[in-house]
């Protein structure tokens, strides 16, 4: 529905569902409480300031709030809770399913909040919520160190790290919030919190994989690991018609991957990329993205049989950058495509699962789309389940069909394409996925299986005691104990 702007106020929607009006006095006066930009549908910033990186979405807020810092997110906060406003909380990053925005509600802006400081000497990273992977990358790349994150620079850290945060580093290191010291957080009451191993205790575990469900966390204290800045990696590419026995051969050789090495298997068209070969371009292809975090040298002999396994039509495995490595899937990931992902954790590449990933493979519908299963393991699986809320730790694999197209009036084909070579893998699933790449028709039962029955209930009580009226609802919900 449009917006209905009113000589006395604008048309918002509250937390029951509701119409009500917000007066022109209550906008000035929010208007006066905070430091950065209150955006409504008549400001020519609006219509910029609503896009998000998938592109169809499509939602018309009341009111955007752009914050500066702490202080207007705490403002914000209780500006929607006296006036009963339905708000949604936006980072910096991508929000595959879409739940950053709200038809006619309040947005609470966090993504001009990126500052980030490095701490060499005790080996830390604090940075703002509204900051991207790359943009820490940067930051702590100058010192040959890194928070273990996710595999696409324009990523948001806070998407990230509250519901997991996996990538190249994490069979070496743990996930982005297994290497988490602490937050700063505004919760549903207004209230300022700092939580971590030793306040709030409850809550850090929740924040530790349950998403954006128990407040807006406005920065992020992260250890710091060394790695690079030049690493072994990179791409190997074979035709689609070897995928069957060449994943066999990769599922074989990493078995026994010690927890320096990462290798991602894809399945996809081949870009237009300016590293591939002009002659490969749309082809169909398989292949594997390698990291060796550890010795070149050591790395190089490592993974020399993968190398040198049949005909490969591009290898463009070597050193380089730790963050040239993080960027390689950047072009897969371009904001304003239309995206539609399902996600899947498998506990292996058997037989029967590679033949179903090489069947779908082969129909695919668009040339922008990528499968790709996360490799895991090693220093993830170590960590006890019940340690924090990010479930599954058990999982060898985190698969995403990452669908994405131009064209709004194909959207129906490559939802349906997605859909199915979902369906077909869930005789293979471990039961549930990974959060961060559910989308926005997930359903409740999809969410509880995430998590499994007991951890939900934990979770579910932890929602109760921090945000009780489900303030905190546009997201993959958890509903408090009622």
């Amino acid at each position: 529905m449009e917006l209905e702007l009113l000589h006395s106020g604008i048309s918002i929607t509250t937390l029951s569902g509701e119409e009500a009006l917000l007066t022109e006095d209550a906008v000035e006066s929010l208007k006066g409480q905070i430091q950065g930009d209150v955006l409504l549908p008549s400001d020519d910033d609006y219509d910029q300031a609503r896009k998000i990186w998938n592109g169809m979405i499509d939602k018309r807020p009341a009111l955007i709030v752009r914050c500066t810092g702490p202080a207007d997110v705490i403002d914000a906060v209780k500006f929607a809770r006296t006036h009963n406003i339905l708000v949604s909380i936006r980072g910096g990053g991508h929000n595959v399913a879409g739940n950053a925005l709200v038809d006619n509600g309040m947005v609470i802006d966090l993504s001009k909040m990126r500052g980030i400081h490095v701490d060499p000497k005790s080996r830390t990273v604090r940075a703002e919520a509204g900051a991207t992977l790359g943009e820490l990358d940067r930051e702590t790349q100058v010192f040959g160190l890194a928070v273990p994150s996710g595999i696409v620079t324009t990523t948001g850290i806070a998407g990230l790290t509250l519901g997991g945060g996996f990538g190249w580093l994490a069979r070496k290191h743990g996930l982005s919030s297994d290497n988490l010291i602490s937050v700063d957080m505004v919760t549903a009451e207004g209230e300022f919190l700092t939580v971590s191993e030793t306040e709030h205790e409850d809550l850090f575990w929740g924040l530790r994989g349950g998403g954006g469900n128990f407040g807006i966390v406005t920065s992020f204290e992260y250890r710091l690991q060394s790695i690079g800045p030049m690493v072994l990696g990179g791409m190997l590419l074979h035709p689609m018609e070897d995928a069957p026995k060449f994943l066999r051969f990769y599922r074989d050789f990493i078995s026994d991957a010690p927890d320096e090495l990462a290798v991602a298997p894809i399945l996809r068209l081949a870009p237009p990329a300016p590293f591939l070969p002009e002659e490969v371009h749309g082809m169909p292809v398989v292949g594997v993205i390698v990291l060796y975090a550890g010795p070149i040298e050591k790395g190089e002999k490592l993974i020399a049989p993968l190398r040198q396994y049949g005909k490969p039509l591009v290898d463009g495995i070597g050193p380089k950058p730790f963050r040239l490595l993080q960027s390689l899937l950047d072009a897969s990931a371009r904001p304003g495509l239309n995206y539609y992902v399902k996600s899947e954790f498998l506990p292996a590449l058997s037989d029967d699962v590679i033949d179903t990933l090489v069947e779908h493979a082969s129909k695919i519908t668009s040339p922008l789309s990528v499968i790709a299963g996360f490799h895991l393991g090693g220093a993830v699986s170590r960590i006890d389940e019940d340690a924090t809320a990010y479930s599954h730790r058990d999982a060898a694999y985190s698969l995403i069909i990452n669908c994405a197209w131009t064209d709004p009036d194909e959207s129906e084909k490559h939802i349906q394409w997605t859909r199915a070579f979902w369906q077909a893998l869930q005789p293979f699933s471990s039961g549930g996925a990974y959060v961060n790449f559910q989308s926005r028709d997930e359903g409740e039962d999809r969410v509880k299986a995430t998590y499994g029955t007991a951890k939900y209930e934990r979770l579910s009580k932890l929602k109760k005691k921090y945000d009780p009226l489900n303030f905190f609802r546009l997201n993959q919900n958890i509903r408090p104990t009622s």
